[in-house]
């Protein structure tokens, strides 16, 4: 695992090959999105630097089904009982060798959903990178968590990568919807969470597009 932090109270970020996983240390553990194939011994290392067992994972949530975010799910699947939660439009999702198929979804999403992680973890649907992509919100920590919903670039947020599936009116709308959430910290699917002005990151990409 190239690096780590504690993003939030009990919330850690893992990066592989420049793809973040999410951890959330709570008496069950949460996974969000298992990054490339390959990355299950450091995912497993760090739950053990916590003190912690693989065993313990009971939930894994996936973003989109794209491989560098799907791609160590068979891995961890083999490891734990862990139910695997993602949105309904992913499964299956052409393009970038998707390979999350019915049967490896205990929990089909469609947004709305309040999950048991964190007190309470929305699910907010954020079509446009592909038509499953998901982000998840806890107003307990004021923590977003929006996989390639957006992308942060050095100085500013972007709309998300366009691909054969993308739909970028959709994704801005989606963002859209994002900046009402009450929110202090902003993950991301690739990149440093935003710990200041991340509010204002997201309006600002809005009126940039407003001008385009």
């Amino acid at each position: 695992m190239q690096s780590s932090n504690e993003i939030s109270p009990n919330v850690y970020q893992m990066a592989n090959r420049g793809a973040n996983v999410i951890l959330i240390v709570e008496q069950e553990l949460t996974i969000i999105d298992t990054g490339h194939a390959g990355s299950s011994p450091q995912i497993v290392d760090f739950i053990r630097q916590l003190g912690r067992s693989p065993e313990e994972i009971s939930l894994i949530i996936l973003t989109h089904n794209h491989i560098d975010h799907v791609g160590g799910l068979a891995e961890l699947k083999q490891l734990t009982s862990a139910r695997v939660a993602i949105h309904k439009s992913a499964i299956g999702e052409r393009g970038n060798r998707p390979s999350v198929r019915t049967e490896d979804a205990d929990i089909q999403l469609e947004g709305g959903e309040v999950l048991k992680p964190l007190g309470g973890l929305e699910i907010v649907h954020t079509p446009g990178h592909t038509p499953g992509c998901i982000s998840l919100f806890s107003p307990r920590n004021k923590l977003l968590i929006t996989g390639d919903a957006m992308l942060k670039g050095r100085r500013s947020l972007h709309l998300p990568v366009r691909l054969p599936n993308s739909d970028m009116a959709q994704a801005l709308e989606s963002i859209k919807k994002m900046a009402r959430l009450d929110f202090d910290v902003l993950c991301f699917g690739h990149g440093l969470p935003l710990h200041n002005d991340a509010r204002a990151r997201i309006e600002d990409l809005i009126e940039r597009k407003k001008v385009v």
